[in-house]
């Protein structure tokens, strides 16, 4: 597995980040697929009420827009796990994947969201692919 070093967030440290090219950015696509699927399979089985997670990135802005959202059933178990244990193993798992995709975040918390399917269904009709445009 390629080690891409990136310095993400909102404070940058070193050196400028040289934007990746087309086919390190697929590279990088396909190991953050295989390890995020990792961390919600994980998740599924440890996690109640999570139904499965997702990012986004935009290759040109890459790492500052890098999003990954965990995604419950309802609001409820969302507020259930973001204010216990739960969110500190999402986060866990989060900084994993990244890290066994190669990605170096300062804060990777500062990437991570977290919503429902009840909330996009009330807001967005469930339409996943508006919803995640506008954050």
């Amino acid at each position: 597995m390629a080690q891409l070093r990136y310095s993400g967030g909102f404070e940058q440290r070193g050196p400028p980040v040289k934007p990746l090219n087309k086919r390190d950015m697929a590279r990088l696509e396909r190991e953050l697929v295989v390890c995020l699927t990792e961390a919600c399979e994980t998740a599924k089985a440890q996690i109640v009420g999570f139904s499965w997670l997702t990012h986004r990135l935009a290759p040109e802005d890459f790492p500052a827009s890098l999003r990954i959202t965990w995604v419950f059933e309802r609001e409820a178990d969302k507020a259930a796990a973001v204010a216990g244990d739960a969110k500190v193993r999402m986060l866990a798992l989060t900084g994993l994947a990244l890290e066994q995709a190669g990605v170096q975040l300062d804060h990777p918390a500062w990437h991570v969201r977290f919503d429902s399917e009840e909330a996009c269904q009330q807001s967005h009709g469930g339409d996943w692919t508006r919803r995640l445009m506008g954050r």
